[in-house]
């Protein structure tokens, strides 16, 4: 089997941003963007979707942290594209219900080349250290668009912002392990190509 990985780093007036990206790693990790929080959603999502990752992020915090972190989901989305290329044998369509305590998070994905999401997880008010969870949506409509595929979020329940948001990683973690699995020798579409 060739070799699923990519590195892409990308540079703006507002942000610096370097992945490097193994889909077939075993979670080995290493993630620096200057947000806490962000840091632990993104080692998360590594984790449990069985990547090697690293990522080092440089921004324009001062400001507002929305940059980095789109610019992040953009890139790191970017990197699973090329790193996944034709999408020969992969599973395709994925799907998870995580829990985390009292909140549970629905998560389906299609590797399908169109850029795609529904974010349907109830507002939470409290900033979660220096993190306002309403920057989560960005990632996610950064990482679609960089990587090109269908996803869906959904909280199902949940009062805490931290869990919730963290199911929402892991739940997209777990689904994407799944999809990028090779299970055959040809491409998962009648078009004959993702």
């Amino acid at each position: 089997m060739t070799a699923r990985q990519a590195k892409i780093q990308r540079d703006t007036k507002e942000t610096r941003v370097a992945v490097d990206i193994d889909v077939d790693g075993t979670g080995d990790l290493q993630v620096s963007t200057g947000i806490p929080f962000f840091d632990h959603m993104l080692e998360q999502l590594g984790k449990h979707a069985g990547l090697d990752l690293t990522i080092e992020a440089s921004g324009d915090l001062e400001v507002d942290l929305h940059h980095t972190v789109e610019d992040v989901g953009i890139v790191l989305g970017s990197a699973l594209r090329e790193a996944l290329g034709a999408k020969v044998g992969v599973r395709r369509f994925a799907n998870a219900l995580v829990p985390l305590d009292e909140a549970l998070v629905q998560v389906a994905l299609d590797l399908s080349g169109r850029p795609y999401l529904v974010y349907d997880v109830e507002p939470v008010s409290e900033w979660i250290g220096t993190f306002d969870p309403q920057l989560a949506e960005e990632f996610w409509k950064g990482f679609v668009d960089g990587a090109r595929v269908t996803l869906h979020i959904r909280s199902v329940s949940g009062r805490n912002g931290h869990h919730v948001i963290e199911a929402s990683f892991k739940g997209v973690a777990r689904a994407l392990r799944d999809a990028v699995k090779i299970e055959s020798d040809s491409v998962p579409s009648t078009k004959g190509t993702l």
